[in-house]
């Protein structure tokens, strides 16, 4: 793939796979991104396990179909922990998926104290237990389910008021002091959340290591793919392509947050054609 720019599919049930996309397109610039957001099941955290195996699934035949991708970067830990498996088994082409950064939070702790901030789903799945039986490394791990913080962090992304108060109870649970020893490392397990993090770290009670796992999914993907070639003079990255299922994503406001240029909104009807906003 290295004598072509590679056309990558970042996918997620509303905003927040805008985080990891950020990193992605910085390590390979000259791709051709597709960002799709499932917002018509959002949030994919208040879906039961087979609905959401299903829903994952149709809407991603419908993209893959429409849009040939060489990679795909599932960009929702809840959907990366339970659909993943029967996805690769539906293409043959390379899945990136997004789960808990559990074993750098442990490897970082020097309080041996660290929680993990995620939607319901993706603290009740076997596959976080999994990951704190084999990489706590002695730490005392806290799996803190948020039913709201996602959605907030959608609104606050939409550019909707979201009080400060809302977002401090919504993360209050993480900071635990027992013992002499209180919480210092935090796994942002929902990637809605980096995306207000500078209101996380404003708002905790002490200062903590906010771990996000874009940076090490964006390795992943030029592990899969390769690096990007040297840029030429001037070159500007193509333009994002946007798909919903819902309603069209607000372009100038993606444009802002990714900070690169984004194509005119479409909308996916997963069992139709796409169409783009007028």
């Amino acid at each position: 793939m290295a004598d072509r720019a590679p056309t990558i599919l970042v996918f997620d049930s509303g905003l927040g796979g805008l985080s990891v996309f950020r990193e992605v397109a910085r390590v390979r610039p000259d791709a051709h991104f597709i960002y799709a957001a499932d917002d018509a099941a959002f949030p994919y955290g208040a879906l039961a396990d087979e609905t959401l195996v299903d829903r994952v699934g149709h809407v991603m035949d419908r993209l893959i179909g429409e849009v040939k991708p060489d990679l795909v970067v599932i960009a929702c830990n809840t959907a990366s922990t339970l659909a993943l498996p029967s996805l690769r088994a539906r293409h043959a082409l390379p899945f990136v998926g997004t789960v808990p950064a559990i074993k750098p939070a442990c490897l970082a702790s020097r309080t041996r104290r660290v929680s993990v901030l995620a939607t319901p789903g993706t603290v009740r799945r076997d596959y976080t237990a999994a990951l704190v039986r084999e990489f706590a490394s002695g730490c005392d791990v806290a799996l803190v389910p948020s039913d709201r913080l996602a959605g907030l962090a959608e609104a606050a992304m939409a550019g909707d008021l979201v009080d400060d108060a809302d977002i401090a109870a919504e993360i209050a649970p993480c900071f635990v002091s027992v013992g002499g020893r209180r919480t210092d490392t935090v796994v942002l397990a929902c990637t809605h959340y980096p995306l207000i993090l500078d209101r996380l770290t404003r708002l905790a009670p002490w200062p903590v290591t906010f771990i996000d796992p874009a940076p090490a999914i964006a390795r992943r993907v030029t592990q899969l793919i390769g690096a990007a070639a040297p840029p030429t003079a001037q070159e500007t990255p193509p333009p994002v392509r946007l798909v919903s299922t819902l309603r069209p994503l607000e372009a100038a406001r993606i444009e802002a947050i990714v900070g690169r240029p984004v194509a005119s909104p479409q909308v996916l009807d997963p069992s139709g054609p796409p169409h783009g906003t007028s």
